[in-house]
């Protein structure tokens, strides 16, 4: 495998580099002295961004844009074999890594790389410890797969040896990283129009475990079901967090007015402190605790530890407030699974609403049929549920089932819900049924932030 070296520049060039996650890294290198070129499908405001420092993008796939000076090529999951550019480079036999294997490249140019998995939670955990570290002093190089205020953007290029990303488990990206640190926040069925079953899924979070080796440390959520037995003969340090139990672990939780939590964090049988948090949600307090663990562990007071994660008030599509219309209070919100419709919900719960709305766009077809139920049960902690058309991202409809079919399993729950296939249906039911004192939130890792935001007239 081609082996990126930071005292050794070359050329890159990104196939789609316009990604949240690829962008993120060809900042990075631009930054320490590589040429970068790329292509993508249109312009963006990452591409814009990447431009002004110094990326050559063209827009369009083409086999010209692959040049014989080029020293490696870097392409996204999403680019098949059949792609002109991604043909090209193996004719003219320019090496090739896929964006897992560059970010794994890049960690062993790190002391200290530190990387945050789950099937839930990863972009909120490492915003938090981003934080943490920048309160912290450690000046990380940071990787996010959202977009986080306080860095503007999605990527931090920082000037010292530690490096933090977060850790996908689809297609088992996760297992071509080489961290020295390991947050694992949860372990959940999902992908599965890649993973058989839940325990394929364990299977590779164990394996990426392993990748830690003895003189590494693993930070896990201690209400991982079977924990000891996915824990067995693992050579590195285990440090577990939770609740009520684990290494660390929070005591004296409470909630402010927006459902935002405080609670004491002992580590053993001390005291850290008392920490508050900036977003809502019981799900938060477990990321923030995973954070703070990680944070101590690495060395950072207390004091730094409860300033960093009390700044950190969120990313984009995170339980984001969007604004308000006519009383109505529009939140957006990234969840996509029922484990994350579930607490997104619950903390919504703790907010003083008349009604809460939910806009709910599945995210493929494969996941929808999967986990039918287990949606249902999930949204029907929503007053009322309306339903948009599957956002099919990869996929396509060869299954038999629609939003509709999810509309009927609310009912028998029932739950009141209506499906509409378009936007502008939507749209115009909720300016009709919405009442002041309610609260709205849109749901889902597709393009369904654009109803509120239409809404707002933004």
């Amino acid at each position: 495998m081609y082996q990126i070296d930071y005292n050794r520049p070359v050329h890159i060039h990104f196939i789609g580099i316009g990604g949240i996650s690829m962008s993120g890294l060809a900042a990075v290198l631009l930054k320490r002295g590589f040429t970068v070129s790329g292509s993508d499908a249109k312009e963006s405001p990452l591409t814009d961004w990447l431009s002004g420092l110094g990326a050559s993008i063209v827009y369009g796939q083409k086999a010209e844009n692959i040049a014989d000076e080029m020293d490696v090529v870097v392409y996204t999951a999403a680019i098949h074999p059949d792609n002109p550019e991604y043909i090209a480079a193996c004719q003219k036999q320019i090496p090739m890594l896929s964006r897992a294997e560059l970010l794994g490249q890049l960690m062993k140019n790190y002391e200290m790389p530190v990387a945050v998995a789950g099937t839930h939670g990863k972009t909120t955990t490492t915003s938090m410890l981003t934080h943490i570290l920048m309160e912290g002093e450690l000046d990380p190089t940071v990787s996010v797969g959202g977009i986080l205020p306080s860095i503007q953007g999605n990527v931090r290029i920082g000037h010292s040896q530690y490096f933090l990303t977060e850790a996908c488990e689809y297609t088992n990206s996760f297992l071509e990283f080489f961290p020295k640190m390991e947050i694992i926040l949860n372990i959940d069925a999902d992908h599965l129009d890649f993973f058989k079953d839940l325990e394929d899924i364990r299977r590779s979070f164990r394996l990426f475990a392993e990748r830690l080796g003895a003189e590494g440390t693993l930070i896990i959520y201690e209400g991982i079901p079977h924990l000891e037995e996915f824990l067995k003969d693992l050579p590195c340090r285990i440090i577990t967090f939770g609740l009520e139990s684990g290494d660390y672990r929070a005591s004296q939780v409470s909630y402010h007015d927006s459902g935002c939590g405080e609670f004491d964090l002992y580590r053993g049988e001390k005291c850290l402190g008392h920490f508050s948090l900036s977003v809502p949600g019981e799900h938060n307090i477990l990321n923030g605790i995973a954070a703070l663990t990680a944070g101590d562990l690495l060395g950072i007071s207390p004091e730094a530890l409860g300033k960093g994660l009390k700044s950190f008030s969120g990313t984009d599509r995170r339980f984001q407030k969007k604004g308000e219309i006519g009383g109505v209070t529009i939140v957006d919100d990234y969840a996509h699974h029922p484990t994350e419709i579930k607490a997104t919900l619950q903390a919504a719960r703790k907010f003083p609403a008349k009604q809460i709305w939910c806009v709910f766009q599945p995210h493929t077809y494969t996941r929808t049929k999967a986990l039918m139920g287990e949606f249902a049960e999930a949204l029907s902690l929503a007053d009322k549920v309306v339903l948009a058309k599957i956002y099919p991202a990869r996929e396509t409809d060869n299954l038999g089932i629609s939003s509709d079919t999810l509309r009927l399993e609310l009912e028998k729950l029932g739950k009141e819900a209506w499906y509409f296939p378009t936007f502008d249906e939507i749209e115009n039911f909720l300016l009709q049924h919405c009442q002041p004192g309610d609260l709205l939130i849109t749901m889902g890792a597709g393009d369904v932030v654009k109803i509120g935001e239409s809404l707002l007239g933004q």
